[in-house]
């Protein structure tokens, strides 16, 4: 019976030796392919990814931070056309607009109430103050607005409404808007078979109303005045901004 004798241990060792260096089947053992190549590889990935993660701090700092360069001025224009309820409901429906607040202007007496306007007595009329944003809506459309919203033809009265306090009137800001008044009005006239009464007058002071008149028609659309009177109107307005857009 034949015996298969283990190799002795110096046979072993050398065995294992040409294993590490050829391989099972006597082939040269496969070195690690482009050490080089992964060395730069990592040496690209790590400043790349440092450059990723800069960019997207520097983009989200970019967003969080305000834009300079971007339009942040507000105008203001200041118009009587009636009473405010109305002229308000309609500036709210204007895009551009950012807020509109119903006060008095025109007058002499310094912190007038709404009675003391009523009373005829003060020289102040019933106007808004719209801020609005230029580079979304112009002046020139601010009073183009205003044309449509009123009957500008009828001295010191609006409807039902009659006085002083109820005449149409622009108060101008700035000589840039007293020139645009002037044209607009001109231009708004070739409109109107009857000459419109308009006041054109520089804005010295506004007074704002009291809080019960601020956003009234919106805080208030079951009140008979608002829905037979300036429901009417807004749906009206709400037509026309519908069929520009």
């Amino acid at each position: 019976m034949l015996r298969y004798h283990q190799p002795t241990y110096g046979i072993q060792i050398e065995r294992n030796i040409m294993l590490n260096q050829f391989g099972r089947f006597g082939y040269p053992r496969r070195k690690p392919a482009f050490t080089f190549g992964r060395s730069l590889r990592r040496s690209i990935q790590l400043p790349l990814l440092f450059c990723l993660l800069l960019g997207a701090i520097l983009a989200n700092a970019a967003q969080t931070k305000p834009m300079e360069n971007s339009t942040n001025h507000l105008d203001t224009a200041t118009l009587g056309g009636g009473c405010f309820w109305c002229t308000e409901a309609i500036f709210q429906m204007l895009p551009g607009v950012k807020s509109v607040r119903s006060g008095y202007a025109g007058g002499t007496k310094v912190n007038p109430t709404y009675q003391d306007v009523c009373s005829g007595g003060t020289g102040h009329a019933e106007v808004i103050q719209v801020e609005f944003d230029p580079s979304v809506v112009s002046y020139d459309k601010i009073l183009s607005t205003f044309w449509e919203a009123h009957d500008p033809t009828t001295l010191n009265r609006q409807g039902a409404d009659h006085g002083t306090q109820y005449r149409s009137i622009i108060l101008y800001n700035s000589e840039a808007q007293k020139i645009a008044a002037e044209k607009s009005k001109a231009e708004a006239q070739k409109h109107f078979s009857k000459p419109i009464v308009t006041e054109v007058a520089p804005l010295k002071a506004f007074y704002k109303a009291e809080g019960y008149h601020q956003d009234y028609y919106r805080s208030n659309p079951d009140q008979p005045y608002c829905r037979f009177v300036i429901q009417p109107k807004v749906e009206k307005f709400e037509k026309k901004l519908k069929a520009e857009h």
